[in-house]
């Protein structure tokens, strides 16, 4: 069994984490929460880092959780395992949003929430502008870092267009994207132990 797992590790890129950054999971990484999962870094500091998994949607409307929020067909998807009750998003709005924060050119996390709300209502905002999380992914100091030298993750970049859209088949395309030597990921079995 050595010898199988040896093949499908590959050395990664030597990309640092920093907003804007994805961290793609290794294919044998058992944790449910992050099992083939790209998580957007939105924030990474000396005490810590926050993401959100971008390829987790729920099928269902916001409204459905937020009954006083208006009609918006805008992807949600789970974030990650902290605070499940915390609803979070990202935009290409820029600071038309009140209080959000940059994350990189033309990517933006959170803002006053009845603002968005506020610019739906206005026809202001369509659904390739914002992205809503249920919950979100955090890392304590040093553990993220611990993780990626265990080959847990691999730091790579994605454009707007592939952040903000709503796919679950994200995972392999940014893989693919990764190179040719990260091929043997993309036919790692999903669950081995029925191979």
């Amino acid at each position: 069994m050595e010898q199988f797992t040896d093949f499908f590790r590959i050395k990664h890129s030597k990309l640092v984490p920093q907003p804007g950054r994805v961290l793609i999971s290794e294919p044998g990484l058992a944790d449910g929460n992050f099992k083939r999962s790209v998580i957007l870094i939105v924030e990474h500091n000396a005490t810590g880092t926050i993401g959100f998994v971008l390829n987790r949607t729920l099928d269902f409307d916001l409204k459905e959780l937020l009954p006083d929020f208006p009609s918006f067909n805008a992807a949600i998807s789970i974030g990650g395992p902290v605070s499940p009750n915390s609803i979070q998003f990202i935009h290409s709005l820029g600071d038309i949003i009140p209080d959000t924060i940059k994350i990189a050119d033309g990517l933006y996390w959170g803002g006053n929430f009845d603002a968005i709300k506020s610019l739906i209502v206005m026809g202001k905002v369509t659904p390739r502008n914002v992205k809503f999380f249920v919950g979100y992914s955090g890392w304590g100091v040093e553990q993220l870092a611990k993780e990626i030298d265990e080959e847990s993750w691999v730091v790579s970049e994605l454009d707007l267009v592939q952040i903000m859209a709503s796919h679950d088949d994200l995972w392999k395309k940014a893989v693919t994207e990764l190179g040719s030597k990260f091929k043997p990921w993309t036919i790692y079995p999903i669950n081995p132990s029925l191979n």
